[in-house]
């Protein structure tokens, strides 16, 4: 049976990374994958994975209103397809969730998922949520907080280094806008603010 997993941590743990490395390991062996990635996610070319560390491919950019099942379904009819690869995967909605069970239950191709648990005010984002709740398998890449411990947070920040409490759920950026830190110490930055969730 194919199995939905979802790949998850804070900013900067290597998510990307890895995913471009599973999708290597994959075409090495000869095996088509179907690679996707939210569309608003502007920091790199559009319909592109990029990691920190250089590596990239292209791959389908996902909005609202895309149907990765059908997707999925149409490419299977021209190829067999032997994994599909989510990056940015908090950016789906609960439906793309399902989408993505679907291929696994029905079409029989496992899904790797790979994005954020939590915002920057500690909330789940919807996609993170519906995965928490339906995927086969939870794995959490590690990362590491300014003090040593793991990251599990991220803190969002403005021009000048200081945290943002407030704002709307998504801002797209990188270590210019988020910092990764661990509970402890996202909660000291914003003040003792509490952390939603």
């Amino acid at each position: 049976m194919a199995k939905l997993y979802f790949y998850y941590a804070s900013m900067n743990a290597g998510k990307s990374t890895n995913l471009l490395q599973a999708d290597f390991n994959y075409r090495e062996r000869g095996m088509a994958t179907m690679l996707f990635t939210a569309g608003v996610d502007d920091r790199f070319e559009h319909g592109t994975i990029t990691s920190r560390i250089g590596l990239s491919e292209s791959a389908i950019a996902f909005d609202a209103g895309t149907d990765l099942a059908a997707c999925v379904a149409d490419r299977v009819a021209r190829e067999a397809i032997a994994c599909v690869l989510v990056d940015e995967a908090q950016f789906l909605s609960a439906a793309q969730v399902d989408q993505l069970a679907h291929i696994c239950d029905v079409l029989g191709i496992p899904v790797l998922a790979y994005g954020l648990r939590t915002d920057f005010q500690g909330a789940l984002f919807p996609g993170s949520a519906r995965l928490l709740a339906i995927a086969d398998s939870l794995v959490e890449i590690k990362s590491v907080c300014v003090c040593g411990r793991k990251a599990t947070m991220n803190l969002r920040v403005d021009a000048e280094g200081r945290a943002v409490g407030q704002g709307a759920q998504t801002a797209i950026g990188g270590n210019d806008l988020y910092v990764a830190l661990c509970r402890r110490h996202f909660t000291e930055a914003l003040g003792g603010a509490r952390v939603a969730g």
